[in-house]
């Protein structure tokens, strides 16, 4: 099954999505930093024989908005509850890897009545880690620019499937492959994970199990602000 892009747009930012379509009960999955909605493409084919499926291109990456000024937690969240809104996902499957498992978390915790249920992939609560921006900028200062050629970006990002997805997300132009995104808006987007941990919002209302999908969840709504000064740091 094929796809076709979705647009949504909240608060003038351009949020795009690859929508598989389907009549199964509604799956919406978000990548992680510097990644793409089509890293999904895989699991989104073998789920969509049985779920409708939507894979985000989050604001700042791959066919969204590139330069959006907000980058905040608030701002990502507020993007994927358009998306559900917008797009009449009935309580969704959430599911987010690294900072896209960071954002569904955070969804799941200020809107539990709106989700069916939620997978985290390689990803937590988390915080605070000083260092994650300059880890972060190193990381992307390492990429060549461009990639020279499809072979050296897939040897680059480790070989295999998880090369090849990394790839596809690579823009070519100019006689190679350039990424899709600004680097200091990849800098910028988990900045407050440099300095607040988010385990109060998960722990004021978490949802419900996979195991009671697609059963009733509660309609009560946490509500969480943006950490401006790392005043609720917290271990679990």
């Amino acid at each position: 099954m094929t796809w076709t892009e979705r647009t949504v747009v909240r608060d003038g930012v351009r949020v795009s999505c690859r929508d598989r379509g389907g009549s199964g009960p509604p799956v919406l999955l978000l990548h992680g930093l510097a990644g793409h909605a089509g890293e999904w493409d895989t699991v989104a084919r073998e789920l969509s024989t049985r779920y409708r499926v939507v894979a985000v291109d989050q604001r700042g990456h791959g066919a969204s908005e590139h330069r959006p000024r907000d980058l905040s937690r608030a701002a990502h969240v507020a993007d994927v509850v358009a998306v559900i809104e917008r797009l009449q996902l009935r309580r969704p499957v959430l599911i987010g890897q690294s900072l896209g498992g960071h954002t569904a978390m955070l969804t799941a915790a200020a809107h539990p009545g709106l989700l069916g249920a939620l997978v985290l992939v390689e990803a937590g609560p988390g915080g605070p880690n000083p260092k994650v921006t300059a880890e972060i900028g190193g990381w992307l200062d390492a990429w060549p620019r461009p990639f020279p050629s499809r072979r050296a970006a897939v040897e680059f990002f480790g070989g295999g499937p998880v090369g090849e997805g990394w790839t596809a997300g690579l823009e070519e132009r100019d006689g190679g492959g350039w990424p899709r995104f600004d680097r200091d808006v990849m800098v910028g987007s988990p900045e407050e994970n440099a300095r607040c941990s988010f385990w109060d919002d998960w722990s004021t209302s978490p949802p419900r199990p996979w195991s009671s999908w697609p059963g009733r969840a509660s309609s009560r709504r946490a509500t969480w602000t943006t950490c401006s000064g790392g005043d609720r740091r917290r271990s679990p």
